[in-house]
């Protein structure tokens, strides 16, 4: 499928004629597994240097609000989250935070939790870690990894975009430096993911565009090892204004994504920003995975002002039964 034909598929195709080619790619790659884990989201920190106008998580330094978890704190957390098996950190670019902070943090938890995958860092912190330390992308990526660190999520990626970059998020490093450091920890043998943020003011062309840059950067490295498209939340920010996507939009995108990202392990329903029903619907639109647990995520609580409450794993398996799915905890 070139640019082109996928362009005119996204635009122009029956919803549930593009759901089934999807879900038939899907099945292609997975059968009928569909995959979930016990997880816990660790957000850090809120203090953050740079303003992107979607999101309404973050607080200026020394602004009402703020907040930094003690490396004491996020281990008592977790030592209270029976069976888990990842733990999931991001967080903002806190510039009273020293680097040392991060790199005893991966080991601390590394240390409590031998068999834990530690899944922590976007390539926008692994940038903000390499200019507060004066070290090398490179050597940052090494450092953590040599304290735990196992995988790098796949947030701040955003839509592969100058001109939306310049409008939304001018403070934040480019999409060209985000896949030059997925690439730089692919090398390391440190797997990242890869995300999608839209329903907000892009253009279709430039979603298409974003998938196929994942695409070629995938033939290239073979690092990564799932991609999420995150559905804009207009509430809290400001974007406030902006409706936010459809959830034919939000099918489309993710049955989309599924078509062209035929090199991707996994294509991820991230229920946490779908909600829990729209994100079963997109298990029969390609997507494989469920997420988690997760237990607690504060920014999209910070934005919806509901709290993100737990999913149990009997709830997420009975979720996948219903579409026909086999249930797989890995």
């Amino acid at each position: 499928m070139n640019f082109k034909e996928a362009l005119r598929l996204y635009q122009e195709a029956d919803l549930f004629e593009l759901g089934k080619l999807a879900h038939r790619e899907k099945e292609r790659h997975h059968g009928k597994k569909y995959y979930y884990t016990i997880n816990r989201h660790i957000n850090y920190t809120n203090i953050c240097a740079i303003n992107c106008r979607f999101c309404g998580y973050h607080k200026k330094p020394g602004e009402e609000g703020g907040y930094v978890l003690e490396i004491s704190q996020i281990i008592e957390t977790l030592k209270n989250t029976p069976g888990l098996r990842e733990v999931h950190i991001v967080g903002g670019l806190n510039p009273d935070l020293p680097y040392e902070y991060y790199v005893e943090l991966i080991a601390e938890i590394r240390r409590n939790f031998p068999g834990l995958h530690i899944r922590a860092f976007t390539c926008v912190e692994i940038e903000w870690l390499s200019r507060i330390s004066g070290k090398d992308v490179r050597q940052v990526l090494i450092e953590l990894k040599e304290a735990g660190l196992n995988s790098i999520p796949g947030g701040g990626a955003e839509v592969f975009s100058e001109r939306i970059r310049k409008e939304l998020y001018p403070a934040k490093i480019s999409f060209k430096k985000w896949l030059e450091i997925a690439t730089t920890a692919h090398e390391l043998g440190i797997p990242t993911n890869a995300t999608l943020l839209f329903g907000h003011i892009e253009t279709d062309e430039e979603i298409i565009e974003h998938l196929f840059i994942l695409r070629e950067t995938q033939a290239q490295t073979g690092g990564f090892y799932c991609f999420i498209p995150l559905a804009f939340i207009p509430e809290g920010n400001e974007l406030s204004h902006l409706p936010g996507p459809s959830a034919h939009k939000i099918l489309k995108t993710i049955a989309i994504s599924r078509l062209i990202l035929d090199n991707f392990p996994h294509i991820k329903a991230y229920w946490v920003f779908l909600g829990v029903k729209l994100a079963q619907v997109a298990l029969l639109w390609g997507a494989d995975h469920f997420h988690g647990t997760v237990f607690e995520e504060k920014i999209s609580e910070s934005m919806k002002k509901t709290q993100v409450m737990r999913l149990p794993p009997q709830e997420i398996e009975k979720l996948i039964k219903e579409v026909g799915g086999e249930p797989v905890l890995i």
